[in-house]
């Protein structure tokens, strides 16, 4: 990993990254990416994760380049440990520039004969009420600064075809929300914005799948290669992170309510 460099465009700026663990595998996944990626450019990362060890494992390869950032354990389905999270974070750091929102599940999912209610909330519940309940709680302190960025990640399923009824209709959903509180809060300088990976090559999407589906690895690899129009394949956890760098930084002031596809042209395919 390269060590952070002279570029410093977050400096001083604190960032709470929501799921900044992540499941092992071979590659990086967005929410760890991301929180590598603004520690790099000076930002003061919160790492928050449902598994402690996780997050620490990220605060290890942060402070391993230099960096500053602190881990924390929450688990965002409970509203109690939102409001914890942006608490712990203020008394450690003074204050939340950033809020990047990267927890996803799909688990279980499937179509709506066989998809069960259990599954079902349980991926709302995280893919959004989680988001909703931390912004709930950090929208106070950027009202109160001024200014503000949040980034959810949303996904490519949002505007695909997929037979992932929950998982589309939550991130759906989180696009929403981003408008929605986007244009709620533009008057108190806050931005709000949403970015919808495609295809990565992620642990949660390689190694996760590949065990739930019963399908090698390399195989999957070469299917989802495949469905990507733009030339090289899947792209990775850093593709996620470089955009979530341009919305978190000033470069973006003019930038919200917007819903960012990074998928190597997945969705254009839409019609």
């Amino acid at each position: 990993m390269k060590p952070i460099g002279s570029d410093q465009r977050l400096e001083q700026k604190v960032a709470v990254v929501v799921g900044a663990g992540q499941t092992p595998g071979d590659t990086i996944g967005n929410g760890r990416a991301t929180a590598i990626l603004l520690a790099r450019h000076g930002a003061k990362v919160f790492a928050v994760d449902r598994d402690i060890d996780r997050a620490q494992e990220t605060v290890d390869l942060i402070k391993g380049e230099r960096g500053e950032a602190t881990a924390f354990a929450a688990n965002i389905t409970h509203e109690s440990d939102c409001q914890a999270l942006v608490d712990a974070c203020v008394d450690v750091y003074g204050t939340i520039d950033v809020l990047h929102n990267n927890v996803g599940i799909g688990t279980g999912d499937g179509g709506p004969v066989h998809l069960t209610e259990d599954v079902w909330d349980s991926i709302h519940d995280t893919n959004l009420k989680g988001p909703f309940l931390v912004c709930k709680y950090v929208l106070p302190i950027m009202r109160e600064a001024g200014a503000g960025s949040i980034i959810n990640i949303s996904s490519a399923a949002a505007v695909a075809s997929t037979g992932m009824l929950a998982y589309k209709t939550s991130k759906a959903g989180l696009n929403a929300l981003t408008q929605c509180i986007a244009m709620g809060n533009a008057k108190y300088g806050i931005r709000v914005n949403c970015i919808m990976p495609g295809l990565m090559n992620t642990p949660m999407a390689i190694q996760g799948r590949s065990k739930a589906q019963k399908v090698e690895a390399e195989k999957l690899i070469e299917d989802r290669n495949a469905r990507v129009p733009l030339k090289g394949g899947m792209g990775s956890g850093w593709d996620t992170a470089y955009a979530a760098l341009f919305l978190a930084s000033d470069e973006s002031k003019f930038v919200t309510g917007v819903i960012l596809p990074v998928d190597g042209g997945q969705s254009a395919r839409i019609g």
